[in-house]
């Protein structure tokens, strides 16, 4: 079982997949540790824009679902249930709906997820509200297969999560959607 995590940024996609990892003995592979060491390689600064930048690069170059497709064949090589984190482009969640994966996405209100960001704190989360909600526009609606293209991929979702609460209540959400897809 591999299951693709979409969703806008601070709604709790590291939230759902640590529960798959921690309480379902999933494997984890990341779309972010990916780029991350793909722009470290190039001797690029860590933020946002050049995460986007480098991830459409390599689209471009190798096709619209090539990071999903390097992750995935790592995932095909264990006998684990996979979670792959996180699907940003129409190509990528394209392709894993070719090879029978599950796509889940999970939203909240953007001053909610901005506020969560903040709190996180990594490299890419050091920004303004407005430079956040700058950044999200962008990364929404692409028409391009290659580029972020997150609302279209929330579309595709086999099921989306509201995250407006605690983390115990997405947790509720994620077991209920793993026991309808007769996932114990």
């Amino acid at each position: 079982m591999v299951i693709g995590i979409t969703g806008t940024n601070g709604a709790g996609k590291g939230t759902v997949v640590d529960y798959l990892v921690q309480r379902k003995g999933f494997t984890h592979y990341s779309v972010r540790q990916f780029l991350i060491e793909e722009i470290e390689r190039r001797g690029l600064p860590i933020n946002r824009d050049n995460t986007r930048l480098v991830a459409n690069e390599l689209r471009k170059a190798h096709g619209p679902g090539y990071i999903a497709e390097q992750l995935f064949a790592k995932a095909s090589q264990h006998q684990t249930s996979s979670v792959i984190e996180s699907i940003r482009s129409l190509g990528e969640a394209n392709f894993l709906r070719q090879h029978a994966a599950l796509l889940w996405a999970i939203d909240a209100d953007r001053e909610i997820r901005f506020k969560r960001t903040q709190l996180r704190g990594s490299e890419t989360d050091k920004v303004t509200f407005e430079q956040f909600c700058e950044q999200e526009d962008r990364e929404m609606n692409s028409n391009e297969p290659w580029d972020m293209n997150v609302f279209g991929v929330i579309k595709m979702a086999d099921h989306v999560f509201h995250n407006e609460g605690t983390p115990e209540e997405l947790f509720v959400q994620v077991e209920e959607t793993l026991k309808e897809t007769g996932i114990e």
